[in-house]
């Protein structure tokens, strides 16, 4: 069911960890479009987002962001949706070895999937990913080779995975759309392209929301 706002188009959640990540595509009051920044991680990004999807009725959210990227055919500047998430670092180690909870006979919610995003064709233009969250953004040769064998994700960032177990428990259609700052290495901040990915995550953004506004 569409829920009617101002502007006659459906209401959403635009979510944000940061500011920067949405300053440029921020809509006018009464556009049908609410910004909550929850601040950087996926204790913050999950409690907020929760108390935002219970307090108000969306017809769909959409979580905006940077990421780096494992994948060497996704450049700074690449935005992708990332349609399955998992919280890498969700499991416990034996040694050398890493344990998911699934091996150590515990259930836990740390796979996210994106089976019905919402239908818009900017969204469904951008191409689909996987990705993990972390606590910890990888910069060590070692780390980066055991968590791509362990999972093969294609994307990282802190809060996407907060964000889609946030949306799926309230019954609220999502999507987590990133692009891409950087490649997933020995940290080299001279190699970052923050502003060209703010810039083109804002495009893409802007485009999504744009038939909602009209």
């Amino acid at each position: 069911m569409t829920t009617s706002t101002a502007s006659g188009g459906p209401s959403v959640l635009l979510v944000a960890a940061t500011e920067a990540e949405v300053a440029a595509v921020r809509p006018p009051p009464g556009s049908g479009v609410r910004v909550l920044i929850t601040g950087i991680g996926m204790v913050a990004t999950a409690a907020r987002c929760a108390r935002a999807l219970a307090q108000g009725r969306f017809d769909f959210a959409i979580n905006a962001g940077v990421c780096g990227a494992f994948d060497p055919t996704l450049p700074p500047g690449s935005v992708v949706h990332v349609v399955r998430d998992r919280i890498a670092e969700l499991g416990a180690e034996d040694g050398d070895a890493f344990l998911t909870m699934a091996d150590v006979g515990l259930f836990a919610d740390s796979a996210f999937v994106n089976a019905s995003p919402p239908d818009i064709t900017a969204l469904r233009e951008l191409r689909p990913v996987h990705g993990i969250t972390v606590n910890t953004v990888h910069g060590r040769e070692a780390s980066i080779a055991a968590v791509v064998e362990r999972f093969h994700p294609q994307v990282e960032s802190m809060e996407g995975a907060a964000f889609m177990c946030a949306c799926l428990d309230a019954g609220v259609p999502f999507a987590q759309v990133r692009a891409v700052s950087n490649a997933v290495e020995r940290r080299d901040r001279s190699a970052w392209r923050i502003d060209q990915a703010i810039a083109a995550l804002a495009d893409a953004v802007g485009r999504i929301l744009q038939p909602l506004q009209s």
